[in-house]
């Protein structure tokens, strides 16, 4: 999904556009409608590297999307751009088609890219790894990343009209701005390749263990250790449970290892989290935040719970990572659960921190470092994911 609850957009194209609309007739059976060569205004002056044809606006009114002018009475409007089928969104260049889907109330939409997976994940690796990191260490985070769309699609997608965000909620995807000749060598090379893992059927208690893709999580900068997946997200995959990392520091920077002290404001701090967890009002105002539950390793402890205490005397907790990204969703202020927490006046400190993301799953600076210690693809998977293995799926 690449916008969420848009009133306005603009469109630019490389050639003309069909427009595919689908209504409900009396019945509420979908019924399409289909506008062909659609064409935008063309530049005065022509682009040669973008070979645009002009911006296309696109807005919603009194329940119907319009584009270029043109209303169209629709719940879901489908663009799809010519040869070379490339579209541009608000100034980013993506493959494939464009669904703009009308929200219940009329008032908003929803833009969604319709993209072949290979291609998608050719906007994802280079957006989520440097393109001049060991061909190796892009290959693992291909083949990790593909894993973890199609998982993410199977659990998620039946439900609803997207499969993934293009933000770190799920992967970054940039689309062609984060394409190269590197990364699609290693979406070509790994073409189809994810990883399975053995584990029971849920609705069949006491079947055998099949394979089956699980969530192959990563993140930047692990700090030392990556970590158990329940801790942090509630869910378990034997190849989730966490390892040790030696690698990373020699790869990260060193504000990424080690970051610097985070300070927010304690109201701020109190109004966020009532605002994103409304059970918490019965808290009153924070006065105080303690981990209540942490990974210790070798010289350091990861927060995976804490417990926030109120004004009213009552006490209740939260995943440590949701906690971290609730004050901070960019998570580039508050880099990690790995830290300190005390309050300090009407400020709340976090200190002495250390890795940059969840820590679950892959390290990708550990990845780069393994790659360039001659390990490949398939060893820095296995390390990363224990009890896993790679299959092809086509």
């Amino acid at each position: 999904m690449l916008l969420n609850d848009a009133t306005a957009c603009t469109l630019d194209f490389a050639s003309p556009f069909d427009v595919t609309c689908v209504t409900p007739d009396s019945n509420s059976q979908p019924q399409e409608e289909f506008f062909e060569n659609l064409d935008a205004p063309p530049r005065p002056t022509w682009d040669s590297q973008r070979r645009g044809r002009g911006p296309v606006p696109v807005t919603v009114s009194a329940g119907k999307i319009s584009i270029a002018g043109q209303p169209f009475d629709a719940n879901e409007v489908t663009v799809c751009p010519k040869e070379p089928h490339v579209f541009t969104l608000n100034g980013s260049d993506y493959r494939g088609t464009l669904r703009l889907i009308l929200d219940p109330n009329g008032e908003s939409f929803d833009a969604v890219n319709n993209i072949p997976l290979e291609s998608y994940l050719a906007g994802v690796i280079g957006a989520e790894m440097p393109d001049y990191w060991e061909s190796q260490a892009l290959k693992a985070q291909t083949i990790a990343a593909r894993t973890y769309c199609l998982y993410i699609k199977k659990r998620f997608g039946a439900d609803r009209s997207w499969d993934l965000s293009k933000t770190q909620a799920h992967q970054v995807y940039r689309g062609i701005d984060a394409e190269s000749t590197q990364i699609w060598n290693a979406v070509n090379q790994t073409e189809g390749m994810v990883l399975v893992c053995k584990q029971a059927p849920p609705e069949a208690l006491g079947a055998d263990a099949a394979d089956d893709i699980f969530p192959a999580y990563y993140s930047s900068t692990c700090g030392g250790h990556t970590e158990n997946s329940k801790n942090v997200f509630g869910d378990s995959f034997e190849p989730l449970a966490g390892v040790p990392c030696p690698y990373c520091q020699d790869v990260a920077r060193p504000k990424f290892f080690f970051w610097p002290m985070a300070e927010f404001d304690a109201a701020d701090v109190t109004e966020k989290l009532l605002q994103r967890y409304p059970r918490l009002k019965q808290l009153g105002q924070i006065t105080d935040i303690a981990p209540a539950q942490q990974s210790d390793y070798a010289g350091f402890c990861r927060v995976t719970k804490v417990k926030l205490s109120g004004t009213a005397g009552n006490s209740d907790f939260l995943r440590a990572e949701d906690f971290r990204l609730t004050l901070d969703p960019t998570g580039t202020k508050l880099k990690s659960t790995i830290c300190e927490i005390a309050k300090s006046g009407d400020k709340w400190v976090f200190s002495f921190g250390r890795g940059y993301g969840h820590g679950v799953g892959m390290c990708q600076c550990g990845a780069q470092a393994m790659a360039r210690q001659g390990k490949i693809a398939d060893q820095i998977l296995a390390y990363y994911y224990p009890n896993s293995h790679i299959t092809r799926l086509y």
